[in-house]
């Protein structure tokens, strides 16, 4: 999760410094799976501790700023590395049971419930970092050997 951590704040970086190079067809393409990756994880933030959820769907009802999507995601991003420092090798194994946000019950462990989460947000940053590429815009390092290089554990 400090890995995830590192690559979305850095992501966020780039973007913050050049949304205005995109055309608004593509701004409005990032910022949706920006607000994807961020409900996602607040959904299964909820999920991990037995909260209700203010999401019917895997995106906002409306669709946020970049700035509050970037806002939200330092903010949950603290969170997950908080709450996975805390947990403990039996609470990882452990299996909870939730609703998915299209209402389907389902069942998953702690750990595999957080590698969703890390794994999901690797994947739309790859999404991003597509459409930075052709847009001529360098994305941030987002390897794992990039972060641990960093030494930003």
């Amino acid at each position: 999760m400090r890995y995830k951590r590192w690559s979305t704040n850095g992501l966020n970086a780039v973007l913050a410094e050049t949304m205005e190079r995109f055309s608004d067809r593509d701004r409005g393409l990032i910022l949706q799976v920006l607000d994807h990756i961020q409900t996602v994880d607040e959904i299964f933030s909820h999920n991990l501790e037995a909260r209700d959820r203010p999401y019917v769907a895997p995106r906002s009802a409306e669709l946020p700023s970049f700035e509050a999507v970037a806002g939200k995601a330092r903010s949950i991003g603290d969170w997950y590395v908080d709450y996975t420092d805390r947990l403990t090798p039996a609470q990882l194994d452990e299996t909870i049971a939730f609703t998915f946000s299209n209402g389907a019950p389902a069942r998953m462990t702690r750990g595999d419930m957080i590698l969703h989460v890390a794994t999901h947000g690797a994947g739309h940053r790859g999404n991003i970092g597509a459409i930075l590429h052709l847009n001529g815009v360098q994305p941030n390092p987002d390897r794992i050997t990039d972060f641990l290089e960093a030494g930003d554990t």
